[in-house]
């Protein structure tokens, strides 16, 4: 059982034991049809970030993790947050939110703007904002209503590594 996240549980920087936990976590929340998304050909090229990748945890028991990867914006440094991923019975607690606010302080405080590919009413509660990323282009078809810039307002170009 999950109890409210300020109550019980752990927040950690992701660690190399970490990974199949979170494989499981990833498949079980969005199964095989994840590999063909657009924001898949961004991590098989970016550079995997645990430092600013976090994981919750409910005792021994990963109930959400969030990712980082290093990216260029038409030559610009900035990191790609993504997957995200909350078991559901953790949702109701604001453990997504817990998670994704820790990434971006992560990724703000060594100074690079976060782009990320999801839903504006959600992510735009933590600074999130389409009209910021108007010009980022992502390796693939993508609804450009849901490319997101948190720390920037002038990123321009083509996201490559």
């Amino acid at each position: 059982m999950i109890v409210p996240a300020e109550q019980a549980l752990a927040f950690t920087q992701e660690q190399p034991q970490d990974a199949g936990a979170i494989e499981a976590l990833l498949d079980h929340a969005f199964g095989p049809g994840r590999f063909t998304k657009v924001s898949e050909r961004v991590r098989e090229f970016a550079e995997f970030r645990p430092e600013m990748s976090f994981c919750a945890w409910d005792g021994g028991r990963l109930v959400g993790s969030v990712r980082m990867w290093a990216i260029y914006v038409g030559g610009q440094p900035a990191m790609f947050l993504g997957p995200l991923a909350v078991l559901a019975e953790a949702r109701k607690f604001g453990t997504g939110g817990d998670l994704v606010q820790r990434a971006s302080a992560a990724a703000q405080a060594a100074g690079y703007p976060v782009v990320l590919v999801g839903d504006e009413p959600y992510f735009g509660r933590f600074g999130y904002s389409v009209a910021a990323a108007k010009d980022v282009r992502l390796p693939g078809p993508v609804d450009q209503r849901r490319v997101l810039v948190l720390g920037a307002s002038d990123l321009t170009g083509l996201v490559t590594a």
